[in-house]
């Protein structure tokens, strides 16, 4: 493998720890693929809340940590994917991702799923490149 395509994990003790085989990040060259966080809070590995506020906040400060492992914020994020039990709360998610972005804005899927990890309500993604502040 060339330097640019070599896989490096990324852990941070700021982001709930994996619940199964995967890494919370994994960066290869300057492309960063976070996997799904939930509303987990790290140091208990409880739920943030029962309401899907609380989670939603929890999971992109979650997200914010594991990007801050890699030398990135979430305003280097190009783009999320929100999975929801409840696409009835998709305005929250957009009031929500104004407070942690601004323009441009990542690009972005959402979905209706029947069920999530832990019980959670939300469910995001986000796939990060380094230094896109920097070529605009």
């Amino acid at each position: 493998m060339t330097e640019h395509s070599e896989r490096k994990a990324i852990y941070t003790d700021y982001a709930p720890k994996p619940i199964g085989i995967y890494s919370q990040a994994l960066k290869i060259g300057q492309t960063i693929y976070s996997s799904g966080q939930i509303g987990l809070i790290p140091q208990t590995g409880e739920m943030a809340g029962e309401d899907v506020v609380t989670q939603i906040r929890q999971v992109f400060l979650n997200l914010d940590n594991v990007a801050k492992a890699c030398g990135a914020t979430l305003q280097d994020c190009v783009k999320f994917t929100v999975y929801l039990i409840d696409l009835n709360h998709f305005p929250l998610i957009n009031k929500i991702m104004q407070e942690y972005l601004s323009p441009p804005f990542p690009a972005r899927t959402t979905v209706e799923v029947s069920r999530l990890p832990k019980g959670a309500l939300v469910e995001v993604d986000a796939i990060i490149v380094l230094n896109t502040r920097l070529a605009i």
